[in-house]
């Protein structure tokens, strides 16, 4: 019983016991409490975070896969051309194999070292006899020399004629620039007369329009007429021998000579337009007498 004495004396004695200190005591426990609840509560949602995301980066990871996966089984455009071609490419690509191939084989006279390079100077004399220089220089003088009207009037429209050939012939090869089927430079008479590419063959149009056109216009007889249509052929199959142009060049060439032609008829010019044109021409032109 002491002892229990001695012990409430001592409780009632310590300052720490008292009302009023308790109540001070109470605050710092609940303080404690809720900062070591903060410090946890951070920790917890940085792990939740870090879960979340290593869900959404399991997630997406998967879906990138199968995006990949999609993207390599689909064929490319240019694979698919390529294996799968329509059947226009395809014809036109034979066409044109076939077309270089039996252009190179008829390029027998293509150089000196040949295997008809002996006939090279006789095939390339004949091919000189279609080109448009020669033809215009020698229109030219038969016109100068020329005394009827009629004459004049045939001379003059093939003049127009040929100067419509050359520059559409021009023309069309600047647009394609297809080369020939042997790589070769231009002469200087092609640089004039601005034959450099070998679509369509010039010669091979001049010469149809020149045959059609004399044929039309001059009496001839039964054998000039045959030998001006086989000089015609023989001229575009010259420039096939020397490996100037394709086959398609040539036939291309020769359809264009009878357009050509048909133009010409359609917008014949009269005497009398062929008059003035001469006069203008000579410088004698006077237009009081109109």
């Amino acid at each position: 019983m002491p002892a229990q004495g001695r012990s409430r004396a001592r409780d009632r004695n310590n300052v720490l016991n008292r009302p009023e200190f308790m109540s001070l005591n109470q605050p710092l426990r609940n303080n404690t409490a809720e900062a070591r609840g903060a410090g946890r509560r951070p920790s917890q949602k940085a792990k939740q975070q870090g879960q979340h995301q290593a869900a959404d980066s399991a997630q997406q990871e998967p879906a990138e896969n199968n995006r990949e996966r999609r993207e390599s089984l689909k064929p490319r455009e240019e694979n698919c051309m390529q294996l799968n071609p329509s059947f226009k490419g395809i014809a036109m690509s034979s066409l044109l194999a076939i077309d270089i191939s039996m252009s190179k084989r008829l390029g027998v006279c293509a150089h000196s070292t040949s295997s008809w390079g002996s006939v090279r100077a006789m095939v390339k004399l004949l091919a000189l006899t279609g080109h448009g220089i020669p033809w215009i220089f020698g229109t030219v003088v038969c016109l100068t020399r020329s005394n009827t009207l009629a004459g004049q009037e045939v001379l003059v429209n093939l003049l127009l004629a040929l100067l419509l050939d050359i520059m559409t012939v021009a023309g069309m090869q600047k647009l394609v620039k297809r080369k020939g089927p042997w790589e070769m430079s231009p002469s200087f008479l092609d640089y004039l007369a601005m034959d450099v590419y070998s679509f369509p063959a010039a010669h091979a149009s001049r010469a149809a329009m020149v045959s059609k056109f004399l044929l039309a216009h001059l009496v001839l007889a039964v054998p000039l007429r045959i030998l001006l249509v086989l000089w015609a052929f023989l001229v575009g199959m010259s420039r096939i021998i020397l490996g100037r142009h394709h086959l398609t060049d040539v036939g291309c060439g020769f359809a264009l000579g009878f357009l050509h032609y048909n133009l010409v008829e359609m917008v014949w010019l009269s005497s009398n337009t062929c008059q003035t044109i001469i006069s203008i021409g000579t410088f004698n032109w006077n237009p009081m007498l109109l």
